[in-house]
């Protein structure tokens, strides 16, 4: 079993704490917070071993996760990294693209593991329909969300957006061609709201809209492309097939038959697929100890968490 601790012991880091401590792959050394508070208090409360040092925390483990806030992530990941010790990073990756980068090298000069924590990739629904996606040309997302002061440090494209991004990423097998985008700061110092057009040189097209101030949550995003329609739930773990094929000859009494304006006849048909119920949070998390002990690729590289960061920078930019 891999030895991990934890950095960070926040809403997030304590759901992980929970996760690696009930995990058959990890042996959970324990954790350090900066807030040396909090941290006597959750070893008060939930029974982990609270180190008052991140460097001692660094020196017994393998493997280091961290679930800091945004803006110590590169800190964090060097300060790991330098004692060669495997790296569990939450989203974004870091605050900028540039840290980002010199995070990766570091990682590869010390011929270690790492992956970003970008969850949704490990959703059901999204699992469920992922190899139904094949060329995409258009791609809508709404990600919404009631308002939380927690998080409203960065602006929503690397507080919910980037979920998002990440996704269309991993799915359209395309350079980015060109970004425009708009954003709104309601309540916060940063965009509250903000929408992103995505065109890519292969001519698909992405529709983003990020929302911290709604009254309702949402998360779904709509795949479109040649004879299917995908849809996903994220939250509520839902997901639709929707696909065309040539019509028969002779169509069944209950079959749905449209016709185009050329008389090319399709046949539209529903396919359901089985969604398994899963914790997404721990399998990233087993599946990154698979990937050190296997000595494979992680499913979320740290060259996905840089080029998520770098389009979501591209976005901020536009504002």
């Amino acid at each position: 079993m891999l030895k991990a601790g934890v950095l960070g012991a926040g809403h997030l880091g304590k759901i992980h704490l929970r996760l690696l401590k009930q995990s058959n792959k990890y042996n959970l050394v324990g954790f350090y917070d900066a807030d040396a508070n909090n941290g006597k208090k959750v070893e008060q409360e939930l029974g982990y071993n609270f180190f008052d040092s991140i460097e001692a925390l660094i020196d017994a483990v393998d493997m280091v996760d961290i679930v800091t806030p945004t803006l110590s992530h590169y800190e964090c990941a060097k300060q790991a990294i330098a004692k060669g010790k495997h790296i569990f990073i939450e989203k974004p990756i870091t605050n900028t693209v540039e840290e980002a980068e010199h995070i990766r090298e570091l990682l590869s000069q010390h011929n270690i593991r790492g992956q970003v924590g970008h969850v949704e990739r490990f959703n059901p629904a999204f699992l469920a329909v992922k190899g139904d996606i094949k060329n995409p040309m258009f791609i809508e997302t709404h990600r919404l969300a009631e308002f939380n002061p927690r998080g409203t440090d960065v602006p929503v494209v690397l507080d919910l957006m980037i979920h998002d991004i990440d996704i269309i990423l991993s799915v359209v097998k395309s350079k980015v061609k060109n970004v425009s985008a708009s954003g709104v700061s309601v309540i916060s110092d940063t965009p509250d709201i903000a929408n992103a057009r995505i065109e890519f040189e292969n001519g698909c097209v992405a529709n983003l809209t990020a929302s911290r101030i709604s009254l309702k949550k949402m998360r779904k995003t709509r795949f479109f492309q040649k004879d299917a329609y995908i849809s996903v739930d994220f939250s509520e773990k839902k997901c639709e097939v929707v696909k065309m094929k040539d019509a028969p000859e002779s169509p069944g009494d209950f079959d749905m038959i449209l016709q185009n304006a050329e008389g090319i006849k399709k046949q539209i048909y529903f396919d359901n697929p089985e969604i398994k119920n899963n914790n997404a949070i721990l399998d990233e998390l087993e599946t990154f100890a698979d990937a050190i002990n296997n000595n494979t690729t992680p499913v979320v590289t740290l060259h996905d968490g840089t080029e998520a960061l770098r389009l979501a920078t591209q976005i901020i930019n536009c504002f």
